[in-house]
């Protein structure tokens, strides 16, 4: 007799691992509106990348391990993704492209020639490039997620974090993000950093 073909892992409860991740109560941003935020824009810049199907599993893990107060949650991350990847039947090649892909967010600073790192960091840095009320709902959140960080050390240390971003050459870097976000994200931030500085005098 022919033995039965082995059955696939079912995915499900992995998904509902993370979904019930994304939806932790001290998150402000990092929410399953990010999650579908980065989604919704791999998919616009899904023709730049050589593999969109690990950039969006990578997606779905870049922030499912997320503390404020803990600065290795990209890492923890990526190692959440090594764990329960293979479990739900990927093969080792993907699990380990997919942690690859998410420890990147922890700089969002790919090479020239990884176009599928690009797609990632680009979505996930595409909302310095909203419209001025999403923008300022963004800074909002990130402050209450960081709402533990006392304003006379939040202030100095965003700021820092701001004016190292516009002093980058390019901010985004496939096609469509050089085209559609560069600018915007530019004035946000500009925007952002004048108010903090003037925080800071006042």
């Amino acid at each position: 007799m022919t033995p039965a073909p082995p059955v696939p892992p079912d995915p499900t409860p992995y998904a509902e691992n993370l979904l019930s991740r994304w939806q932790e109560p001290h998150r402000r941003y990092h929410t399953v509106a990010h999650l579908t935020a980065v989604l919704d824009h791999i998919d616009a810049l899904a023709p730049h990348a050589t593999a969109p199907d690990a950039v969006r599993l990578a997606a779905w893990f870049h922030d499912a391990v997320y503390l404020p107060d803990r600065s290795e949650n990209e890492e923890r991350s990526a190692r959440l993704a090594e764990r329960a990847l293979p479990e739900a039947g990927l093969t080792p090649e993907t699990t380990a492209e997919v942690a690859r892909l998410v420890r990147l967010t922890t700089t969002h600073n790919p090479s020239p020639d990884d176009p599928d790192g690009e797609v990632l960091c680009d979505a996930d840095l595409a909302i310095l490039a909203s419209p001025a009320p999403t923008y300022t709902a963004y800074t909002k959140a990130v402050r209450e997620e960081y709402a533990f960080v006392p304003a006379t050390v939040f202030a100095p240390a965003r700021a820092d974090l701001l004016a190292q971003l516009l002093a980058q050459p390019r901010l985004f870097r496939t096609p469509h993000g050089q085209r559609e976000w560069e600018a915007a994200a530019r004035r946000n931030i500009t925007a952002e950093l004048a108010t903090l500085r003037a925080q800071g005098t006042a």
